[in-house]
């Protein structure tokens, strides 16, 4: 299965990113409200590990539906898949994000995806993910920054 394999480095209290990720059910408390993704509404089915947040993008025809696999406050890592309808051609999708703290109150944001496109979507697919995560870490940094 193809990867992405990112991190992005964040001026951040490393327990402010952990304490937003880990609050899954409220992706709407960082996900950048003036980004090219935006999100109309998301819907929760469920709590703790195996919860899934169905996520409505505006101009989007289906949610983006997510779904908690894992999530360990002691080693600062998370598990995720998206289910049901997925955007951008991408048939099966996994991610594992971990945060690592840094020197002087910073922290990497360590994220690894495993995707597998419709055959001649895998650019689309690659593009679509590394856009998401760009936002996703903006959006965790400037959340937890204002915080």
């Amino acid at each position: 299965m193809p990867t992405i394999d990112v991190h992005h480095d964040c001026t951040a209290d490393p327990q402010a990113i952990w304490d937003l990720i880990a609050d899954f059910a409220d992706i709407e408390a960082w996900w950048p409200a003036d980004g090219v993704v935006r999100i109309e509404r998301v819907e929760i089915e469920g709590e703790g590990i195996g919860l899934t947040r169905h996520i409505y993008n505006e101009g989007m025809p289906a949610p983006v539906s997510e779904r908690l696999e894992f999530l360990d406050p002691e080693t600062y890592t998370w598990r995720l898949s998206i289910v049901g309808d997925r955007p951008a051609g991408i048939r099966r999708y996994h991610a594992r994000g971990r945060l690592s703290p840094l020197p002087g109150q910073a922290c990497r944001i360590s994220y690894l995806g495993e995707f597998e496109a419709e055959p001649g979507r895998e650019m689309e697919a690659r593009q679509f993910l590394l856009g998401a995560y760009q936002l996703m870490f903006n959006g965790l940094e400037q959340a937890a920054t204002r915080n």
